[in-house]
């Protein structure tokens, strides 16, 4: 059984309630039992926390025993050089994610410390971009 775990970064707790027009109104919580329901022959872990240094931690800590990491740092994307140096040191492949079309937004979030060192960058299609992290991992 393949094992992932999808980790995010600040604000995404806030899902369903932070801004629906760009992130749209479903909750974290029930975004991630659908998901789990809908690929429930892999196991799908999930952290999210919006301090730099646990996602750093869980990045390390996860990033030798799993299949794939599915990592939306947010913000922290375009700011943290140590999450990026993270991702670099482990051997788990990564996907960035982002819900909305970075490119689309300010100038700052066109710039990536994760993207160098990613297998591959998903963004703007919602909360499908996590389905297709998880599908480019099941056509390994």
């Amino acid at each position: 059984m393949k094992k992932l775990i999808i980790i995010n970064g600040p604000n995404l707790n806030l899902l369903g309630t932070r801004e629906p027009d760009v992130y749209g109104s479903l909750t974290l919580v029930d975004f991630l039992e659908t998901i789990k329901a809908k690929y429930s022959k892999i196991k799908i872990d999930h952290f999210q926390s919006n301090i730099e240094g646990e996602l750093i931690s869980k990045i390390q800590e996860v990033g030798f025993s799993y299949d794939g990491i599915i990592l939306n740092a947010a913000a922290y994307t375009h700011t943290s050089v140590g999450i990026g140096d993270a991702v670099r040191a482990i051997t788990t492949p990564v996907v960035e994610v982002h819900i909305s079309n970075t490119f689309a937004r300010e100038d700052f979030r066109h710039h990536s410390f994760i993207a160098p060192n990613a297998k591959g960058v998903i963004v703007g299609f919602g909360l499908q971009s996590y389905e297709l992290a998880i599908q480019s991992f099941l056509n390994e």
